[in-house]
């Protein structure tokens, strides 16, 4: 059965109204997903939630996209897609529902065992509101007979991933993170963004900054000083546990670090640094490492005066899609 663009909008901009009232069922749903999850602390569920609702779910915002894109009232050969998710952070999976969603196609689902539960409940409600798109999207362990795939998961994961879905269309999401170039100028304000962007879901999003790139004689105390917005981190035991293993570690190996308790700093190059740690590296010309970063197939986004302004690499847009692939496009030339 088909559901209309119209009722389609309608449906999520009725789903983002609802995720705001903050109704009994959804707040006990959210404290489930809180236990279930370690790392899913209830702070972090409900700023994933408002970002949905603030950039995803406005009838506005989702007119515009829909029109950008031309979609047209119905799908007239909709295909099913199979759609893997993540579960590094909550609902992170949502974008790629919402764009098979709004693009008319059969959606096949198969959660991340680390974050089902607010993503199969929000669905369910759709459910209620529309029985329609129970056809629309359906949840399964396995996804067989699927036109289409897209996949989320490791390097390691990624592997399989490209065997399996060889012979179809396919999208597959590698792991990538997100860098800081600084240039020393920075304002406290800015450098108090930037801690959000380093720490916010603890940093295991590929939009969090896991490196930084900074001037010869740059002084580190002042942003050493803004992460210690979050040294509530340490009281975390998830956290604290990474923390302690990656300061042992440096100690045994007589590797300089610094810290403020709670964010350890080392010089590294690579781009992914473990949790609990923020990887830096000094440039004398941000040129020739800008041009090195955007050329990287690894790096979601870069941060600064020289790019995403700080504190915002966490609100991704209705067009901010991962890796650089418009989803929109690739599901309507299906």
């Amino acid at each position: 059965m088909k559901v209309n663009i119209r009722k389609r909008i309608d449906l999520l901009v009725q789903l983002g109204a609802y995720l705001q009232q903050n109704t009994a069922d959804w707040q006990a749903i959210k404290e489930l997903a809180a236990r279930a999850n370690g790392w899913f602390v209830p702070d972090y569920i409900e700023k994933a939630v408002d970002n949905i609702c603030a950039v995803f779910l406005q009838a506005s915002l989702l007119e515009d996209w829909v029109a950008h894109y031309q979609l047209p009232n119905e799908n007239e050969s909709p295909k099913k897609i199979g759609l893997v998710m993540a579960g590094n952070m909550p609902l992170v999976g949502f974008h790629d529902l919402l764009c098979c969603f709004i693009t008319g196609h059969y959606l096949l689902v198969k959660t991340s065992s680390k974050d089902d539960i607010l993503i199969k409940f929000i669905v369910d409600r759709l459910y209620e509101w529309e029985p329609a798109t129970r056809e629309l999207i359906v949840f399964a362990e396995q996804l067989k007979n699927c036109d289409a795939y897209i996949a989320t998961g490791s390097n390691n994961t990624s592997r399989y991933f490209e065997f399996y879905f060889a012979k179809y269309p396919h999208i597959i999401r590698k792991n990538r993170t997100s860098v800081a170039v600084l240039d020393g100028t920075e304002t406290a304000a800015e450098l108090d963004a930037l801690a959000d962007d380093v720490m916010l879901y603890f940093g295991l999003g590929c939009r969090n900054v896991t490196q930084i790139f900074v001037p010869k004689e740059y002084d580190f105390i002042p942003l050493l000083a803004a992460l210690k917005k979050y040294s509530w981190a340490s009281d975390h035991n998830k956290y604290r546990n990474n923390y302690d293993y990656n300061l042992a570690l440096h100690m045994l190996n007589s590797t300089y670090y610094m810290t403020n308790e709670t964010t350890l700093m080392i010089e590294h190059e690579s781009a992914f640094s473990p949790i609990s740690q923020l990887h830096f590296q000094f440039y004398t010309d941000a040129a020739p490492v800008l041009e090195k970063l955007q050329a990287s197939d690894s790096i979601q986004a870069i941060v600064g005066h020289f790019g995403i302004a700080f504190g915002k690499v966490q609100q991704p847009g209705l067009m901010d899609y991962a890796d650089g692939i418009d989803t929109m496009e690739w599901l309507k030339s299906l």
